[in-house]
């Protein structure tokens, strides 16, 4: 496991963007860099870091720890919905297939939780009951276990514009996807949650929600953008989780979750001028998501060569 003291040492030096190109023109996600080159798309993950749909910062090693993750979680799950990707050339580099993005976000949760104003704790807390067509029953605790695993769809949002909700029936009535595709994509998002979390639970950890992205390929249901990471996904630590609960204390987290709080309590929540994020911030994200990166794998995090960008343009020339 990398110090602080390591991290600080790359902390000025982190992937914000590539430019590459002698593989066309450049298209930009919130924390991802991609080209499309001879009918593949390459995916370069940087150290931007988003919270509440904008882009707040950089963080050390992020990039690494996404995509690796992501390949991960690829392999485990293959067998239950195919995937994207093709190769690994870089630590931070993907080569992917070209698939048509599906505009609907499959977010599976088996808690009741979360700060931003997608979450359902979010809309309970505030009165409501009917949420994303479901409908939930009084008395419920803010972490509290649902349950059943729930899908609370949302919108794809352009970069810059916030996720909005969405049911099944509206997805449908919008004709967003067909409801062949979407009953697949349900099938498939309840299906790597419960992998997702039983992979999890051996290494201690609960999967507590998670998104998933579909698109379509030479006609096919594929699983795209990233799996089980930091950044799209929440993890508790399984051993206090009751304990914790009991007590009404949060529970002990491994993900994006601390450093969303830390904006929520300094009064942000994506709308405006965002303060701007400390170095001890920063810092304590990196280890954050090493650690989780070497909880799930059960390997130990390898760092690439700070700068990167050099390195990302060799592996790809090759």
């Amino acid at each position: 496991m990398l110090t602080s003291r390591q991290i600080n040492k790359v902390r000025t030096e982190v992937l914000n963007t590539v430019d590459l190109s002698f593989l066309g023109p450049k298209h930009q996600g919130k924390v991802r860099d991609y080209y499309l080159h001879k009918g593949r798309r390459i995916l370069i993950t940087t150290d931007r870091i988003s919270a509440f749909d904008r882009v707040l910062g950089f963080i050390p090693y992020k990039g690494q720890v996404l995509n690796q993750l992501s390949s991960f979680w690829f392999s485990k799950t293959a067998d239950i919905v195919d995937n994207h990707l093709i190769s690994i050339p870089h630590p931070n580099v993907a080569i992917v297939k070209d698939a048509k993005p599906y505009p609907v976000e499959m977010v599976v949760r088996g808690y009741i939780t979360g700060v931003t104003t997608t979450s359902i704790w979010y809309s309970y807390e505030k009165g409501e009951r009917v949420i994303y067509g479901i409908k939930f029953p009084q008395g419920l605790r803010k972490n509290q276990k649902l349950k059943t695993p729930i899908i609370t769809p949302t919108t794809k949002a352009e970069h810059g514009l916030h996720d909005e909700r969405l049911t099944h029936e509206e997805i449908l009535k919008k004709k967003l996807i067909s409801p062949t595709v979407l009953k697949q994509m349900e099938k498939a998002a309840l299906a790597l949650y419960e992998r997702g979390n039983k992979i999890c639970n051996k290494r201690g950890l609960i999967l507590v929600d998670t998104k998933y992205e579909f698109g379509e390929y030479k006609g096919k249901l594929v699983l795209i953008d990233e799996i089980h990471t930091p950044d799209s996904s929440r993890y508790w630590k399984a051993e206090n989780y009751r304990q914790r609960f009991e007590k009404g204390m949060e529970p002990e987290n491994f993900d994006k979750e601390f450093f969303r709080i830390w904006y929520t309590t300094h009064g942000y929540r994506g709308d405006g001028k965002p303060p701007e994020m400390p170095v001890d911030l920063q810092i304590k994200t990196a280890v954050r998501y090493i650690k989780i990166y070497e909880m799930i794998t059960g390997k130990k995090f390898k760092p690439g060569k700070y700068p990167l960008e050099e390195g990302i343009r060799k592996a790809l020339k090759k």
